[in-house]
């Protein structure tokens, strides 16, 4: 009889709540303003044509190489971080493996290391999750082959400072240290300029966010180009679709709408928290496009309620730190303005602002 390998049997399907999502979506981080009017006016352009022949992967790779100031072998275009993910997982990790990832973080780093047969050692954040730097460091072993890290992370929004990310990587010489920007450019700080100096250190940013193309699934890796032609041998030519990368250089070359974006998010976000604050909501300052606030034994009413009034948020009380835990992404002016005067009712309607940070 048929069977999956026991790792794929094991692996705990990760199953995002996608279906009736109909309102103001502020609950997969999304951009709320969509991309640029630029990356629309190329789609509208696309013919049968362009739609028939194979994607070449190649020259759009070589233009994002450019822009993030990296030699072309040093990049992989890969149908977003997800498929880095999985790529890194699938060249570095031989079975009984270990991969090193600290929790509360995206899911997908356990779900693809354990679809490899490694073995997914977690290591608890601090008091106000905190990056447990020396935890981590002294769970560094000979079979450590991965490590996996969210700057930003999610869904906490915390950030780690690149001398302690270079110091893990320069620790663990033998494993593969992906450092996940996907929130870069809500945060504005990168590591991606020393990806050339240590073989091991890898980066994946996304255009889901900031670029407002998560439909298109588009993301890049980049790396060592010695360690990045192993990668690729793993990775189909055809992983990326004709559409994302006919759109790609139009978004890469029309920066001030994304900046922009960013810009307005980095405001709300912090009109959104002075707002938490004044409520008397438990939240975590954020450096991404979203804010952890703890609701409590009410998080689920608190998620239900919003959805009455038409907003979606993403209920993160079943990560290990965040009991009671909401995540309410930031995005431009207008839904930011609808959900601050939704939160205020929330306070009001379930008798939540018990909690004060101090």
């Amino acid at each position: 009889m048929l069977k999956a390998r026991a790792a794929i049997r094991n692996v705990q399907e990760y199953h995002p709540p996608l279906a009736g999502r109909h309102g103001l979506r502020l609950d997969f981080n999304e951009s709320t303003s969509g991309c640029s009017p630029h990356v629309l006016a190329r789609l509208r352009s696309l013919d049968a044509e362009a739609l028939a022949y194979y994607p070449e992967r190649e020259p759009v790779e070589a233009e994002v190489a450019r822009f993030l100031g990296r030699g072309p072998a040093q990049v992989l275009l890969t149908n977003g971080v997800d498929e880095a993910i999985h790529l890194l997982c699938s060249t570095f990790l031989e079975p009984d493996d270990n991969a090193l990832i600290v929790v509360p973080t995206f899911a997908m780093y356990a779900i693809f290391a354990a679809a490899a047969a490694a073995r997914v050692i977690e290591i608890r954040a601090g008091t106000d999750f905190l990056f447990p730097l020396d935890e981590l460091l002294a769970a560094i072993t000979d079979k450590t082959r991965l490590i996996a890290v969210a700057n930003p992370n999610n869904p906490t929004g915390t950030a780690i400072a690149q001398d302690v990310l270079l110091r893990i990587a320069r620790t663990a010489s033998q494993a593969a240290v992906l450092v996940d920007e996907a929130y870069f450019e809500f945060h504005g700080e990168t590591i991606v300029g020393h990806t050339g100096e240590l073989p091991n250190l890898f980066v994946a940013r996304t255009f889901s966010k900031a670029y407002g193309l998560a439909g298109l699934r588009i993301g890049v890796l980049v790396g060592d180009a010695d360690q990045m032609a192993m990668v690729r041998r793993s990775a189909s030519p055809y992983n990326v679709n004709a559409v994302a990368l006919a759109v790609l250089p139009e978004a890469l070359e029309h920066q001030s709408y994304v900046e922009h974006y960013a810009a307005e998010v980095r405001r709300n976000r912090t009109l959104l928290e002075r707002e938490l604050g004044s409520l008397g909501l438990l939240y975590w300052p954020s450096r991404a496009n979203f804010v952890l606030v703890r609701i409590g034994t009410d998080h689920a009413k608190f998620v239900h309620a919003l959805r009455v009034r038409g907003i979606l948020v993403r209920d993160r009380h079943s990560d290990p730190g965040c009991e009671g835990c909401v995540r309410l992404t930031v995005g431009a002016d207008q839904p930011t303005r609808t959900l601050i005067h939704a939160l205020r009712e929330m306070v009001e309607e379930l008798g939540l602002g018990r909690e004060v940070r101090v």
